[in-house]
């Protein structure tokens, strides 16, 4: 049994400002000298960068969809070591989940993963443009589910001491105690682009600025003490933290395997680069954006998700790394890579030049796809033998010609099979937490291991001496 005090922020409804005052507390309560570990519930990869920047180490993704129920708690207390409580910010509205005809109505929700953490629930009402009825719509969440517990509201967007008075006295027939009422300010709007937020790694020192002002609003109109006590007043949890090193055995060989990151490629789940670490690799970092060629002894790489088509001219600019990529690949070397990194592997992005490993153009569209996938794998690659299935999601403003190859990855739909395979190259716009699947990361390190690539220079070193 395990005691951690946490809080899960949920809203009626997106867009009530929860990310705004999820990472506001986080970084008010860091500032009291607490450590703070920041968890966002389901798949996005933008919100939990503000959060961990305000408190100084990783936001963690909670997504029962992507990595089972089981996981969540294992999980949650795995990326919450050594904190001295959690703050959980939610998705959507609480009770709204996962539309897949395979799960029951509201699996993966904010309320699901409260009831799964046992954590007390604090409300983010935007409360712009209601008075009295505010009373109705709590009294109405704090009943709809009985096992999920409202131990509090925020209200947000008020507009005036007379509107704040008018909402705390309709909420005290509500039975759900007020824990703060933070005004209008529009100064803290957090710039937003075509899927979604601007992350907090590309905008450094305006982030930083836009997480001190939350802090400082969020110490100024919320009961900070009133949240501590809320939040230690859950129970303790029968679960033991999350550890990668028992998901998966250890390669022998420790293959080099890079990681992309940098303002490009900002989007990525944490375990998974610890999977690949406790399968035996010794993982790198590479910035596309910045680093001419790949670090050396390079056995593998794994390009995530993120923002090329916005870095579309600088990456196609560093020709030097488009070159050494695609000399990685035609040495065989397995190479991984979901929605932004398949985007970077075509031969053009936007009709600018890319690594041109894959015979594929890709450019921007109107269209948002959004959604969780069941997939299955059609071929064998260096991720998953075929007929392998995974749980994941797609997030993206491209489009890919064609969307697959003559060995596709993933089916998940009628539509047609999606991504490709080619060679040791494993890429396609599915989203993957690998948590969820933790063989993927066993056999990508195998292949690294077993290629033969990016040994060379470590074994000329050791004939040497």
């Amino acid at each position: 049994m395990i005691h951690l005090p946490r809080v899960v922020l949920a809203a009626p409804s997106s867009n009530a400002g929860k990310t705004s005052v999820a990472t506001g507390l986080v970084a008010a309560l860091t500032a009291r000298g607490l450590t703070v570990s920041p968890h966002k519930v389901g798949p996005d990869y933008i919100d939990p960068g503000y959060a961990g920047l305000a408190a100084g180490r990783p936001g963690r993704n909670l997504d029962p969809w992507l990595v089972g129920e089981e996981r969540i708690a294992p999980l949650f207390l795995h990326g919450a070591r050594g904190a001295d409580l959690a703050v959980v910010e939610g998705v959507m509205g609480l009770f709204d989940g996962a539309t897949h005809s395979s799960v029951e109505p509201g699996f993966a929700s904010t309320a699901h993963v409260a009831g799964l953490l046992r954590a007390p629930v604090v409300l983010v009402v935007d409360a712009s443009a209601q008075a009295r009825s505010v009373a109705a719509l709590v009294h109405g969440f704090a009943t709809f589910e009985p096992g999920v517990r409202i131990g509090g509201v925020i209200l947000n967007r008020v507009g005036s001491d007379r509107h704040e008075a008018i909402l705390r006295e309709a909420l005290g027939t509500a039975g759900v105690p007020v824990l703060g009422a933070i005004r209008r300010l529009e100064q803290l709007h957090t710039p937003s682009r075509h899927l979604g937020l601007v992350p907090a790694a590309e905008r450094s020192a305006e982030a930083v600025a836009t997480v001190r002002r939350l802090g400082a609003v969020v110490t100024e109109a919320v009961d900070l003490d009133a949240v501590l006590a809320l939040a230690g007043s859950a129970p303790d949890l029968d679960a033991a933290p999350w550890d990668p090193a028992a998901e998966v055995a250890a390669v022998p060989g420790r293959p080099r395997v890079a990681v992309a990151g940098g303002p490009a490629f900002t989007f990525g789940y944490a375990e998974n680069a610890e999977l690949l670490a406790a399968a035996g690799a010794e993982v790198v970092a590479v910035d596309p954006l910045r680093d001419e060629a790949l670090p050396a002894d390079t056995a593998g790489l794994v390009i995530g998700g993120g923002f090329p088509e916005v870095y579309a001219a600088e990456l196609s600019a560093n020709a030097s790394l488009r070159a050494d990529v695609a000399a990685l690949a035609a040495r065989g070397a397995p190479i991984a890579a979901e929605c932004a990194g398949l985007l970077y592997l075509g031969r053009e992005l936007d009709g600018v030049p890319m690594c041109g490993v894959l015979d594929v153009t890709t450019a921007m569209t109107p269209r948002l796809i959004l959604g969780y996938r069941a997939a299955v794998a059609v071929t064998d690659s260096v991720l998953a033998p075929a007929g392998t299935r995974v749980r994941g999601h797609e997030f993206h403003r491209t489009a890919a010609l064609p969307a697959a190859g003559a060995a596709p990855a993933w089916q998940w739909s009628s539509e047609g099979p999606e991504g490709f395979v080619h060679g040791s190259v494993h890429a396609s716009y599915l989203h993957l937490n690998w948590a969820g699947s933790p063989a993927l990361a066993e056999r990508f390190v195998s292949a690294c291991a077993a290629s033969g690539v990016g040994g060379e220079r470590r074994r000329a070193r050791h004939a040497h001496r």
